[in-house]
């Protein structure tokens, strides 16, 4: 089984997390972890701490002569920033007279629930952690398990549908096109490959430019934007989750990865959302003959996930992310020193951050098949996986 463990706060000296469970002789590199966290940090709208860090993870144990172990792995992120925080974030040592306590929560945040929660003197203490900073880390440490789904096949990729208002007025064409892109088990690079050509990640040339119109609006008003992104998943094979208990149902589990990402509100898995609304005739997708025995399907309104088990269709995940909490033009608030009514305070924030968004999530969903898949097919190396893998396949 998979899972990892992730520390480090938002201006504190660095990132860590610790992946265990990966097997023996999976060929990773740390170019390739770096790729994936470079993309993590690209988009329209991103705020000025993009211009100082330059995320590079430096590979501390788990993998030698690039292969891994089977052993835990641990990895490191340093904040470049860190040395602008020496006294605010220091670790041991009294504080400094000069440093102050923020009181002053920020509605959208989790400044005032964590701080009530763990009784903080110090609302500095709940946005460290709670920053989407740490999400580098689970991009890095979610990147070498996707690494291993490529291996067998399974490809992960996504793009943006909407930000703000800006949003395609009909998924027709672009899902004509997706379509068309997915036909092989790795047509989900082909998705991200032309997402990524795109300031904001949307494939449509129109719709990309209508949103960064709108990105520049609210920037100028001191506002901020949310939107929705699309996860979507080739080559997963039939049969990887379960209907025999709601914990080890697939999409359950897609749905809390995604659920997991700062901001985000909302999770649609298929249509799920539309098909609310129609009759069933409309909306589950009918069985036909296919070759050699196996079976046919003209449509995927389910998003490849049946009673909580993979069809062997496209996984389609989507993810609603609300506007970035932190404004500008500050929203009003209450000072939990005083009990003053005040303006909320201004942290370095982004604009608009749902093309990264779209790249976390990516990464996210990636330990919730890479389970699935070893509950299935598992073992202890690269080698004897792929053999069973192939077995049950012939």
């Amino acid at each position: 089984m998979i899972r990892f463990l992730t520390a480090g706060e938002s201006h504190g000296q660095a990132l860590v997390g610790i992946l265990e469970g990966m097997p023996a002789g999976l060929e990773i590199e740390a170019s390739y972890i770096n790729h994936q966290l470079k993309r993590r940090q690209q988009g329209y709208g991103r705020g000025g701490r993009m211009k100082i860090e330059r995320d590079e993870v430096r590979i501390l144990s788990g993998i030698r002569y690039g292969k891994t172990l089977g052993s835990p792995i641990a990895l490191m992120i340093e904040n470049r920033d860190w040395k602008n925080w020496l006294e605010i974030m220091a670790v041991e040592g009294e504080r400094p007279g000069h440093i102050g306590h923020v009181s002053i929560v920020r509605p959208g945040h989790a400044d005032y629930s964590a701080t009530a929660k763990y009784r903080y003197d110090d609302v500095r203490n709940a946005i460290e952690r709670a920053s989407a900073r740490e999400t580098a880390m689970r991009v890095a440490l979610c990147t070498i398990i996707r690494k291993f789904l490529e291996d067998v096949g399974i490809y992960i990729g996504s793009h943006v549908l909407r930000i703000g208002s800006a949003s395609y007025k009909t998924r027709k064409d672009i899902d004509a096109k997706i379509k068309a892109w997915t036909q092989a088990s790795c047509g989900a690079y082909k998705v991200t490959e032309e997402a990524d050509t795109s300031e904001v990640r949307i494939i449509s040339p129109n719709v990309s430019k209508r949103a960064i119109e709108a990105i520049k609006k609210v920037k100028k008003e001191g506002n901020t934007l949310g939107g929705v992104f699309e996860v979507l998943i080739t080559g997963a094979p039939v049969g990887l989750g379960s209907h025999v208990h709601y914990d080890r149902k697939i999409e359950a589990l897609l749905s809390q990865a995604i659920m997991s990402i700062p901001a985000v509100k909302a999770v649609e898995i298929g249509d799920g959302i539309e098909n609310a609304g129609k009759p069933g005739s409309r909306v589950h997708d009918e069985i036909f003959p296919g070759r050699g025995g196996k079976i046919n399907r003209k449509t995927n309104r389910s998003g490849g996930i049946e009673g909580g088990i993979t069809v062997g269709e496209n996984i389609v995940v989507r993810g609603f992310m609300k506007p970035i909490a932190t404004l500008m033009r500050p929203l009003h608030t209450v000072d939990v020193k005083t009990g003053e009514a005040v303006d909320a305070r201004r942290e370095r924030s982004d604009f608009c951050a749902v093309p990264a968004c779209s790249v976390i999530g990516e990464a996210v969903v990636a330990p919730v098949l890479m389970n699935a898949f070893l509950e299935k097919f598992g073992g202890d190396s690269v080698e004897e996986i792929r053999e069973r893998y192939k077995n049950r396949q012939e």
